[in-house]
């Protein structure tokens, strides 16, 4: 054997160190960018009977008022895009918030080779998502028998196509305005096509209209319009009908590119044209650049550090759905201002105005992520709920683009509490809190979910009753008691009187109404003051929404101390949380007289009867915070961010539903949760990530880190916030918002001594 100096031997270690680092250098240099990270396919492998996300491949501009997505569905389905389809009937542009909402103001572009392939079903194309790109910020699709490939990116108003078509004199591209009224209208001279549909599924004035303007770079070769059943029309350039559409021919060569720059208008074809110039003179690459540096831009303000590639995938994609709703609504003039059509009044009305969310979801971690984060956006949505309470007289609870009759609560309450206890000022909070005190004693016409339906009741009795035909009831005593208690902080803020702040404390009790002590749980309470009969805690619907008295026992957000002392302390608390685990997942579902989506994603997943597919409990699992045993809580976070959620096209356990399912993957894998919004406190988790950097608007930076965290590391032996030993079970908004240093030292084993005093609990209203 050859002897080799200590000198060689020191040289041969230097060498190999600088391999290894140039090594890891360029792992880190071949770190993507955030946006690249995110799919849009996530969640679209859904059905009417298992949602896995329920989502459609978006392409948009974060919060952008149009999206655009390719349609496998046809026209007026709610799912319009289902991942096992294979076949492609145009690309849409889209303001669905939910297959169950369905869609507004839509209509759709599909480039064809045949122009007698006119109607959705004559035109549609066979793909595969072997040559299918789905990027917030870009996506391209090969349509296989077209032998076209289509490609699309988008601004907030506006958006750019480019077609690579083959040789041939029938090339064409069908504008489909959809049925239920439109209007179409072809100007060769200037190789444009305008137009507006109607199509709405509700919550719409009379004079509703969705105005576009398309403009091709290549002059036409053939032009005809066409109505119902994709009948052309001879000897005109101009339909309005009940169904309205153009198809435009290219004689094209192999290989041959041809791009519309598109955009649309609520206001007019004027406006419309005014959007237009959010494209300017780029072409389709300058295009796609810009609009991915601007998901970079949003995306990027949270960095995730130390994951495998599929947990940075799941992250950017919950962020990138976190990102979508509400959509902005309002429009810019030419002259620079800021106006919008009301979706409420039909009139064009100066100010911002954001739509397309249902507050009974996404109140609960989407808009604390926005005040925490974007904290600007969340300023012009606040200004957009001022405007819908001048121009309605209430607050929407689910705007789609006004408002819809879906779900319950009054939960606007705490989307406006939320973010004035998180420091969001320029709103004219006199208006929202009057608005809000409307919602308490009145119902919008027609539309049961504005306002409070059996306000009546809840005003004198302090609950819903189960018996006077007014379904969800308790799950609506419960969201009101805790709607209330967001209105009593407004109250405060405003200094309103003592009598209006001791009325709002009194009913923020009013949980304790419809729990039953008998059993520790949450149930249906006659006008009479008797509990119902018979009582199934596994029954789905009835006095509760979408979940059982399991789920919805947990929902006292405010005052979860007031709650343990309804169980009869800590111990019993936690044995019932721990319960809803235990217990298998058997269900009643009599009320709605099959198995909804929602039960079948409870019992596939295997954890008992927690359903996180659905809202209700989805903080349940903080709640140990609350009661001593933070590390339970480590635990379960853990086990629900490793087991339900993938970045697959069946990444989700139910429905997103608007950012919310997506937001709170993002606050658990930072390590922290707002389980009671309108309070300035999050209460504290597992970190996923090893590093964790977020950057605020205000220029200061949260910095975590989570030493020692692995897979089998979920529980936190100690913590230390800048620099400090911190035993406390939340942090505070303003704290990290000052800037903060969060060090988490993780461990395999629990660490049964730390956050166990009641000085470490989070806040409730019965020990404030």
């Amino acid at each position: 054997m050859r002897k080799i100096s200590l000198c060689t031997l020191l040289v041969i270690i230097q060498i190999c160190a600088n391999v290894s680092c140039c090594k890891t250098t360029n792992m880190e240099s071949e770190r993507k960018r955030p946006s690249d990270y995110a799919s849009t396919l996530t969640g679209t492998l859904s059905t009417f009977s298992l949602s896995t996300g329920n989502t459609y491949p978006a392409t948009a501009a974060p919060w952008g008022m149009n999206f655009w997505t390719p349609q496998t569905g046809k026209m007026g389905d709610g799912w319009t895009y289902n991942y096992a389809d294979n076949e492609i009937r145009g690309i849409k542009q889209t303001h669905q918030p939910s297959p169950w909402i369905n869609d507004y103001g839509q209509f759709a572009i599909m480039p064809v080779k045949g122009r007698d392939k006119i109607d959705q079903d004559a035109r549609r194309s066979k793909f595969s998502h072997k040559a299918e790109v789905a990027k917030p910020y870009y996506y391209s699709v090969y349509l296989g028998d077209h032998d076209i490939t289509v490609e699309l990116s988008p601004t907030e108003r506006a958006a750019i196509m480019r077609f690579t078509f083959p040789e041939s004199n029938e090339s064409a591209v069908v504008i489909d305005a959809f049925d239920k009224g439109s209007y179409i209208k072809i100007i060769p001279e200037k190789n444009t096509v305008v137009g507006y549909t109607t199509r709405n599924s509700g919550g719409v004035p009379d004079n509703f209209c969705n105005w576009f303007v398309i403009e091709f770079d290549t002059p036409f070769a053939s032009r005809e319009v066409w109505k119902e059943g994709g009948t052309v029309i001879p000897g005109t350039s101009e339909y309005t009908g009940d169904h309205a559409g153009a198809i435009i021919g290219f004689d094209t060569k192999r290989g041959q590119q041809v791009s519309a720059h598109i955009a649309s208008s609520f206001i007019s074809l004027e406006q419309a044209y005014t959007n237009l110039k959010e494209l300017g003179n780029r072409n389709f690459d300058e295009v796609k650049d810009m609009a991915q540096e601007t998901w970079d831009d949003v995306l990027g303000r949270i960095t995730v550090e130390g994951g495998t590639e599929e947990q940075y995938r799941t992250f950017y994609s919950c962020l990138y759905r976190s990102l979508l709703f509400p959509r902005k609504f309002y429009e810019v003039t030419g002259d620079g201002d800021i106006v919008h059509y009301s979706p409420y009044n039909g009139k064009v009305l100066p100010g911002y105005m954001y739509t397309d969310t249902g507050f009974w979801d996404t109140f609960r971690s989407l808009f604390p992520l926005l005040n925490l984060v974007y904290p600007s956006i969340n300023k012009e949505i606040q200004q957009g709920l001022a405007n819908v309470a001048l121009e309605s007289g209430f607050l929407p609870e689910w705007a789609s683009p006004g408002h819809r009759d879906c779900m319950i609560g009054n939960n606007s309450a705490s989307v406006v509490a939320d973010a004035v206890a998180k420091g969001i000022t320029g709103q004219d909070l006199n208006v929202l809190y009057n608005a809000l005190v409307h919602g308490t004693e009145n119902v919008y016409q027609g539309v049961n979910s504005t306002g409070r339906l059996g306000h009546e009741y809840y005003n004198t009795l302090g609950y819903v009753p189960y018996d006077v035909n007014i379904n969800e009831n308790t799950a609506r005593t419960l969201e009101y008691a805790y709607n209330d208690w967001c209105i009593l902080q407004l109250a405060k803020k405003l200094g309103r009187p003592k009598e209006e702040l001791d009325k709002w404390a009194s009913r923020t009790l009013n949980y304790r109404k419809v729990f039953d002590p008998s059993t520790n749980l949450m149930r249906g309470r006659n006008k009479d003051g008797s509990f119902q009969e018979p009582f199934s805690p596994y029954k789905w619907g009835g006095a509760f929404t979408e979940g059982n008295s399991w789920h919805y026992t947990w929902s006292v957000f405010h005052d979860v101390q007031g709650l343990i002392d309804l169980m009869g302390g800590k111990e019993k608390f936690t044995q019932m949380l721990d319960s809803v685990f235990i217990v298998p997942p058997v269900f009643d579902d009599s009320y709605y007289g099959f198995q909804i989506h929602e039960i079948t994603e409870m019992i596939i997943m295997n954890m008992g009867n927690y359903a996180h597919g659905n809202q209700p409990i989805q903080h349940m699992i903080y709640l140990y915070d609350w009661a001593g045993q933070p590390w339970k809580t480590q635990y379960r976070v853990r086990e629900v961010m490793d087991r339900l959620y993938t970045s697959a096209p069946d990444g989700y356990c139910g429905d997103e539903d608007n950012g919310q399912t997506s937001a709170w993957y993002v606050f658990s894998a930072l390590g922290f949760y707002p389980v009671c919004p309108a309070t300035d406190e999050y209460a504290i988790g597992s970190p996923l990530f090893p590093k964790a950097t977020v950057r605020l608007e205000n220029g200061n930076e949260i910095s975590l880190s989570a030493h020692n965290n692995k897979q089998i590391n979920k529980y936190i032996s100690s913590m230390k916030v800048n620099g400090t030993n911190y035993t406390k079970n939340y942090l505070k908004h303003f704290e990290l918002t000052k800037g903060a240093k969060i060090e988490f030292e993780m461990s395999s084993d629990p660490n049964l001594t730390r956050g166990t005093d009641n000085m470490d609990f989070p806040y409730s209203f019965s020990t404030e």
